[in-house]
């Protein structure tokens, strides 16, 4: 895909993207690590297009033409589409300074095809027969040389040519061979980078959800204290029967379970916030925190059945209570309604025996 007529003009690094054919939202990588970019000059059809190679396959490909545009969406990504190729392509650079020179580089060849498309239109004109218009002088295509800024010529000096060769060759050997380290070292980083931007979310999401248990904490636990408030009432009301007891040694047993298992999900919160101070190195880390999360969410509704069950089992106990409360107090009418007739009975015996 590379001729010898063609001549690079300037060279950066980046990780290349192109938009996903089905979606056209979102962006696949087109190579694990950063490629080398280049934009190449064809002097014999006065031709731009930015090319950058991942092994021996061209992963870019696109010929700059005067109605493309290249778009900063963010302070080191940019993109540009190609209506050829019918495709998106997107860099990632390594700092704002690359992707404003390569933004720089992209504005001048794409006014040098500009300029490169209107010579051409000219000499179209010019070799018409049925047009006798005369054509207007066009300066040539803007390309990097030794040569002065007023000189308006074709061909470069031979010390432009020793640098574009010198230049090409090392292009090549770049594109060859690589910088194994480097490669390695900006593969790293930016995997480094992805993955603490996932463990950032899910961190600040972790605390989120730690703020949001110790609320729940907080109510259980002034549940906890209106459930023994309520058992201390019962049990100063009077001496229970022996089903009242067990009900109520039940219920301290499961006020002491339900104690134990918020000092135990206490002591976790208290290890995740002392977590969240660092950066977390691994993704195993991370599974493992939403693991524990996922076991205090199950805890916590137990915790929830287990303080329903609790609250059921008092209301219970209220209601016998309440029901026997009625029912001695029916029986202590019934028997003063039974000494007052018992009253009346022996004053009419005692009337009876005095007659």
């Amino acid at each position: 895909f590379l001729s010898c007529r063609e001549q690079p003009i300037f060279s950066t690094r980046a990780h290349v993207f192109q938009i996903d054919p089905a979606t056209k939202r979102n962006w696949i990588p087109a190579s694990k690590h950063a490629l080398t970019v280049s934009y190449f000059y064809d002097a014999t059809r006065n031709v731009y297009r930015i090319i950058s190679v991942g092994g021996t396959k061209a992963i870019i490909n696109s010929t700059i033409t005067p109605n493309m545009t290249f778009t900063k969406t963010s302070q080191k990504f940019g993109q540009w589409a190609d209506s050829r190729a019918n495709t998106v392509y997107g860099l990632g650079f390594a700092s704002e300074q690359h992707l404003s020179q390569f933004a720089e580089k992209f504005q001048e060849v794409k006014e040098a095809a500009r300029l490169a498309r209107e010579k051409s239109q000219d000499k179209t004109e010019l070799t018409n027969p049925a047009l006798n218009i005369t054509s207007h002088q066009v300066l040539p295509s803007p390309i990097i040389s030794s040569n002065g800024p007023g000189e308006d010529k074709l061909f470069r000096s031979q010390s432009a040519d020793v640098e574009i060769t010198t230049e090409k060759e090392r292009l090549k050997k770049m594109l060859s061979e690589g910088s194994v380290s480097e490669v390695q070292w900006e593969a790293e980083f930016f995997s480094l980078q992805d993955n603490n931007n996932k463990l950032v979310a899910a961190l600040h999401e972790a605390n989120a959800n730690v703020d949001q248990w110790k609320k729940q904490l907080m109510a259980y636990q002034e549940e906890t204290e209106t459930l023994r408030q309520r058992v201390a009432e019962l049990e100063s009301q009077g001496t229970p029967d022996s089903s009242s007891e067990n009900n109520k040694e039940e219920l301290s047993q499961t006020l002491e379970e339900l104690e134990l298992l918020i000092k135990a999900k206490d002591e976790e919160i208290q290890m995740l916030k002392s977590q969240k101070c660092g950066r977390w190195e691994a993704e195993g880390e991370r599974e493992e925190t939403l693991q524990k999360l996922q076991e205090l969410e199950a805890r916590n509704t137990e915790l929830e059945q287990r303080l329903h069950l609790a609250e059921q089992t008092l209301a219970e106990t209220l209601a016998e209570r309440e029901k026997m409360h009625n029912e001695v107090t029916k029986v202590a009418e019934i028997m003063d309604v039974k000494i007052f007739e018992l009253s009346e009975l022996r004053q009419g015996l005692a009337k009876l025996v005095e007659s």
